[in-house]
This record gives structure tokens, sequence and C-alpha cells, in this order.
């Protein structure tokens, strides 16, 4: 199975900014090996511009980036997803789609860099924590053997990226 795509969906309620900085960023960082979407419980029908600009500055193609429901990749029509993230906690207590496949799932909250108040120097840099706490989970993900470890096993592992990362952060 080395040759393997991976379909991940990244899940925020929004689907306006951590979702889709994960989504740019797996995308770019493994190509390939993971084609990875984004989608929100109550998307806010745009990406928000924090965002667009950090990826931007990142040289990240935002071409992709568009706010859409979680509800477009529930359908049979959908793409298969292996692996489903929630990276907000309001999405992860809510009740998600039946994917089909039965998917891999793990929560890895990230604080809501959107929701900060100030100046546009603290929001800023909101995003870049958000984008660079994504960044490392992410890695941590991609590094993982998927072609040779257990299922139950890699279920622990994703739990932990979470887990391991919330504590530090």
């Amino acid at each position: 199975m080395p040759n393997r795509t991976y379909n991940v969906l990244f899940l925020c309620t929004g689907n306006s900014a951590r979702s889709i900085l994960a989504e740019a960023l797996m995308n770019k960082l493994d190509q390939g090996r993971f084609h990875a979407y984004s989608a929100g419980s109550h998307p806010k029908g745009k990406v928000h511009p924090m965002a667009i600009a950090l990826l931007n500055r990142m040289n990240f193609d935002t071409s992709f980036a568009h706010s859409k429901g979680w509800e477009e990749f529930a359908t049979a029509k959908a793409p298969q997803m292996d692996f489903v993230f929630t990276v907000c906690d309001d999405a992860a207590g809510e009740t998600c789609p039946v994917w089909p496949g039965q998917p891999m799932t793990a929560h890895w909250g990230i604080p809501d860099p959107a929701s900060i108040e100030g100046t546009d120097t603290e929001v800023s840099l909101a995003f870049s924590e958000a984008f660079r706490m994504l960044n490392s989970r992410i890695a941590a993900f991609t590094a993982l053997p998927l072609d040779s470890i257990d299922r139950l096993s890699l279920q622990k592992r994703l739990t932990d990226i979470g887990s391991k990362h919330e504590a530090a952060s």
C-alpha cells in the first residue's frame, strides 16, 4: 500500500480559518500521499481574510479556499475519507454525519484565531500560532507508518497527537 493516497477531512464549525489552514498545510507539505479537504458544520460562507493573508505570505496557493458544509462529504458521490479530524471544540461536540467507509477520527482542538479581538498584529499572531500548531500535528500524523500499523494502535496515536499537543499549548 505504499502508493496509496489517503483522503483526510478537517472539520471546524465555520470552515473559515483552522480547517482551511489544515487543508492547505496537508496538501502542500505531503503532496501525493494525502489529499486533504475541509468543511464546517455551519460554514461561514467565506474564508477569514487573515487565513488567506497568512497562506499568501507563506506562498500557499489559496485558490482552493472556500467555506463549505460537511454534508457535501457525507454523500455517496463524495470522496471516501480515510481520516476525519475535528480542529475545533464546537465541531467535536456536534453530531457528525455518518461518513462513508468508516474513517478513523480524532479531535485535534486548536484555539480559534478568528475569535481573537485585538489589534491586527494580535490577530495575525493568533493565526500564526494556529498554523504552527496545525503544522506540528500534521507533521506528527504524516510521520506515522500507516502501511504497517494496526487500526487500534493507529487510533491511539491519532488521539495522542491531539492531546499531547493540547497540553503543550
